[in-house]
């Protein structure tokens, strides 16, 4: 019984100390006399008996907080960011790019190579990037550009808007984003200039891509006019359920039975797995399940989306 005594007034030296006091653990390890990982053990003690409660008094909106933090255990992402919803589309875009500036704001670092897809919502980032100087970070498209699209939305262009925000540097791609003939596609990656560039999309540490709904008629694919309507069906009968950099995947994340994507010119799907932060930004209703796919295939481990998405995203797994 003196023992136990003993030890819980230990304990609650350490929590002041470390709590009320703001002493590190070492600090605190030297001042009683004992290892740090005894500290260590003693804090979480501390927490698990419930003699130290923490609460965060947030002064912003905590649903928000509650749900990021549930989305991101349950999608496995490093970080995700939810805005508020909006009223129309282009309003929502606006919101979702104003969130993604502030993120590429806080973690982007000198030598960054930041790979760009591109996308209606993707071009509203650089609108919102508070004037810097980061002549470090490069920028450059990972993907060709898409045919009969507005040029604000080509990648060259996001890129050109983002490095200009940014005060970087920047590397273009002269190619199409789709080559229907394999063997001029593999021709043109050994074209100098355009190897160049393909060396760099290999060493990118930082990427920002949209996240498609193929089977749209609104979306970026149908209005490029690589596909028409039958096309369509053919994704729709396999279950395509989003595209990430305009190569497709199911909700699994299973992006193999999609012969469309050896197509496309630019970075492989598979690629996105290995860069360290791949930010996905998409806010709709009807995105929900091409974000559970885009995350279960590992192609984004960051998301920027709206409320309404991530109660959409909630709700799928709830049902599960």
């Amino acid at each position: 019984m003196k023992k136990l005594m003993d030890d819980m007034r230990l304990i609650l030296k350490c929590c002041t100390l470390y709590y009320e006091d703001d002493l590190n653990q070492e600090q605190i390890a030297k001042e009683l006399g004992i290892s740090r990982p005894t500290v260590s053990r003693m804090l979480k003690e501390a927490k698990d008996q419930g003699i130290v409660e923490i609460k965060i008094n947030s002064p912003i909106n905590s649903d928000f907080h509650s749900i990021e933090r549930k989305l991101e255990k349950l999608l496995g992402l490093k970080e995700v960011i939810v805005v508020d919803n909006k009223k129309d589309p282009v309003s929502q875009k606006i919101e979702l790019g104003y969130a993604a500036a502030r993120y590429l704001e806080r973690v982007l670092k000198d030598r960054d190579i930041v790979g760009v897809s591109m996308g209606t919502t993707i071009k509203e980032i650089a609108k919102f990037v508070n004037k810097s100087s980061m002549s470090g970070v490069t920028f450059l498209p990972i993907v060709g550009g898409v045919g009969q699209v507005n040029i604000d939305i080509h990648p060259n262009q996001i890129v050109m808007d983002l490095a200009r925000a940014f005060g970087g540097n920047y590397k273009l791609l002269h190619v199409p984003a789709v080559i229907s003939d394999i063997e001029v596609k593999e021709n043109l990656k050994k074209e100098k200039e355009i190897k160049q560039i393909l060396d760099f999309i290999d060493k990118v540490t930082v990427a920002i891509v949209g996240i498609g709904v193929p089977t749209e008629k609104t979306s970026t694919m149908m209005t490029s006019g690589y596909f028409n309507e039958s096309d369509m069906e053919v994704l729709r009968m396999r279950k395509a359920v989003g595209d990430v950099c305009l190569q497709f995947y199911d909700i699994n994340g299973d992006a193999s039975q999609f012969e469309f994507n050896k197509k496309v010119f630019g970075i492989e799907i598979s690629r996105l797995k290995e860069i360290d932060r791949v930010v996905g930004v998409a806010g709709s209703m009807e995105k929900a399940n091409a974000v559970i796919g885009a995350a279960r295939g590992k192609y984004i481990n960051v998301l920027v989306t709206n409320h309404q998405t991530s109660e959409v995203i909630l709700n799928k797994y709830r049902g599960n």
